[in-house]
């Protein structure tokens, strides 16, 4: 019996794999570059006339929030890459379950997963959007 045909994909992964992480690496550095820009460079309260090289501290956070979005769409392709050993470990090492093969519902559950992770992240804004108070 001989084994199915190499996709793409699969001939590719670990290469793939490894290029995802160098970019998560490298945006994760950005974003700690940016946060210490603005913690350590910017002066506390510092208003629109403060600019490290031309840019303001309400521009480096702009740019601290597009990298950080950049960052978490890597990483849920990272963990998407990484699902079926996420689930293989969560269901034998934690569960004791033995090893099964995957029908399907590992990717239910992996957008299931995504959908109420994303819900909590909706509630807690909306939370702080109740919360918010002007000034006195």
């Amino acid at each position: 019996m001989s084994s199915p045909p190499a996709t793409f994909w699969s001939r590719h992964l670990t290469i793939i794999n490894f290029w995802i992480d160098v970019f998560l690496l490298v945006t994760f550095m950005i974003q700690a570059w940016i946060i210490a820009v603005l913690q350590i460079v910017f002066p506390r309260g510092a208003g629109l006339d403060w600019k490290v090289w031309g840019a303001t501290s309400v521009d480096w956070i702009d740019s601290l929030t597009t990298t950080f979005c950049i960052f978490a769409a890597a990483v849920v392709v990272h963990v998407m890459f990484h699902w079926t050993w996420v689930c293989a470990v969560i269901s034998t090492r934690l569960l004791g379950r033995k090893a099964g093969k995957d029908d399907g519902s590992l990717t239910l559950i992996g957008v299931g997963t995504i959908v109420v992770l994303v819900h909590l992240l909706l509630v807690g804004v909306i939370a702080a959007k109740a919360g918010l108070r002007g000034p006195n």
